[in-house]
Parts: structure tokens; C-alpha cells; sequence
């Protein structure tokens, strides 16, 4: 069922204060807001260098008739439409992480190039599922890469609580759709992850960039079999349900794993 989010002047403010969305309060003047922000205010919010423009989908932009992905590619136009939760907060990881939106968007690019406009191939189907509903996991212990490859997320998220709270495992949320979802109090959240072991003293940033230089290469995201679930509503205080243990048994986000199905090794930062 096609998720359709709330009305701006509707939504719980509770869920501004609650992951993965209280990660970003530094836009919290654009989400919490009565009204909308402008596109052009969303564009002046662009950091340096960031390569495209934030420009209002209007019928004279369409009528280049370019795909949305060439758009960007080749006049460096985000289409964005105005007053739509979606198109926010794709502009939002625009705003934060344009180097990852680029290395996306090129590859996507030359597979429309590829494929014509028509058509989708495997990793444009693993681009636009990481593009929407994509989790960058840094891991500073390799050795919790058994529970997550074995889906007992009794033990990924329960047992190993402590290691989400002292930050041996962090997500950043690269996702807009994911953002968009958890608008809706308690819904349960699945990531479509990219996994990146780090040094302990590197930040999470690192991992961020570490898989945006992979996309760009052609290193990542060949085939979204290459994508590992992750139950972000698992991760302690990201659901009111994670202080009952009881919850990662029952609750339908929390999926076995499929016979045969394998993933790749992580990245390494």
C-alpha cells in the first residue's frame, strides 16, 4: 500500500524528538515549521560546492523533457515540488550529503543513458532502492556483522544493546523516503543498508563518504541483492517498543532470514 504522509499542519511533534528524524534538528526551522519552505530557501541552504541547484518543478522546468536523473546530470536542476513531504527531504540530504546524491545520481544517469528511459536494470534498481530508503552503518566491531548476517535481531539489537548506545555500530539515514515514513508515530522502520567497518576514532562521516566514493566507482550497488535489511525500529529508543524484549520477537519488521541468502562483505574505511 503507497504510503501517504501527513498533513503538515497535522503532524505529531513528538516525532521531530525521536530518531531518525531528531537527527536532524538543524532543519528543524524547515520541518516544524506551520509552512512550507520555499524551494528557493531550500537552495540557498546548499553547501559550497555542492554541484546542482534546487530548482521548483513547474511545467516550463518539465518541458526540457530531459528524465529526472538527466536533469541533474546534465544542468545540475534537482526538480523539486513545492509543499511535499517527499521532495523535502530528498532536498535535506541534498543539503547534507551532496557528494553521496551525486554519486547516485551519475550512476543512474548513465544507466538511463544505458538502458533508455523505459527500462531498469539491476543497479538502477539497487540505486533508487538505497536512494530512498538507504542506511549508511558504520561498524567499529566487526564481529556484530553475525547476528545482522544471520537476521537474529533478538541478539543485534537486545543483546548488543550497549554497543548501539556507545556507538560500536552508528546509522546515518541517507534515505528521504525512510524520513518521510517516520513522520507516522511507531511505524516500523527498514533500512536498505550499506555496512562500512571504521576505525574506532573515525567519524561516521567517514563511512558516509567511504560509500559514496564506492558508488561513484561502480564498486557498490551493482544489484540490490547487495542491500541488507536493517530494522531500524529495532535500535534502542528509535521505537517507544525497544525497552520490551518481547518486541523483537513479535513484531513483523524483524524477518527471518531467507534460505540461501548471503551478503557481501562490508566496506572498509
Amino acid at each position: 500500500m503507497r504510503y501517504v504522509a501527513p498533513a503538515r499542519g497535522t503532524v505529531d511533534p513528538g516525532v521531530f524528538g525521536r530518531p531518525p528524524l531528531a537527527d536532524w534538528r538543524d532543519c528543524a526551522d524547515l520541518l516544524e515549521g506551520p509552512d512550507w519552505p520555499a524551494v528557493a530557501a531550500l537552495d540557498a541552504r546548499l553547501p559550497p560546492g555542492a554541484g546542482v541547484r534546487l530548482a521548483a518543478q513547474t511545467r516550463e522546468l518539465l518541458a526540457d523533457g530531459l528524465h529526472y536523473e538527466q536533469r541533474i546530470a546534465e544542468r545540475g536542476v534537482v526538480a523539486t515540488r513545492e509543499a511535499n513531504w517527499h521532495d523535502l527531504f530528498n532536498a535535506l540530504v541534498w543539503l547534507r550529503q551532496p557528494a553521496l546524491k551525486r554519486a547516485l545520481n551519475a550512476r543512474q544517469a548513465a544507466e538511463v543513458a544505458r538502458m533508455g528511459p523505459k527500462r531498469r536494470s539491476r543497479p538502477q534498481c539497487a540505486l533508487t532502492h538505497f536512494d530512498e530508503a538507504g542506511v549508511v552503518v558504520a561498524l567499529r566491531d566487526p564481529a556484530l556483522l553475525a547476528p545482522w548476517d544471520a537476521h537474529d535481531w533478538h541478539g543485534l539489537f537486545w543483546r548488543h544493546r550497549a554497543a548501539w548506545r556507545e556507538g560500536a555500530l552508528q546509522v546515518a539515514v541517507a534515505g528521504h523516503a525512510l524520513l518521510e515514513h517516520a513522520l507516522t508515530p511507531g511505524r516500523l522502520l527498514v533500512g536498505k543498508a550499506l555496512a562500512c567497518v571504521l576505525p574506532d576514532a573515525a567519524p561516521l562521516q567517514d563511512a558516509v563518504a567511504a560509500c559514496a566514493a564506492a558508488i561513484a566507482a561502480g564498486r557498490l550497488l551493482r544489484d540490490p541483492q547487495e542491500l541488507r535489511p536493517l530494522p531500524l525500529s529495532g535500535i534502542p529508543g528509535w521505537h517507544p517498543a525497544t525497552a520490551d524484549e518481547d518486541f523483537y520477537r513479535t513484531a513483523p519488521c524483524f524477518r527471518p532470514l531467507r534460505p540461501g541468502r548471503r551478503y557481501p562483505a562490508p566496506l572498509r574505511a
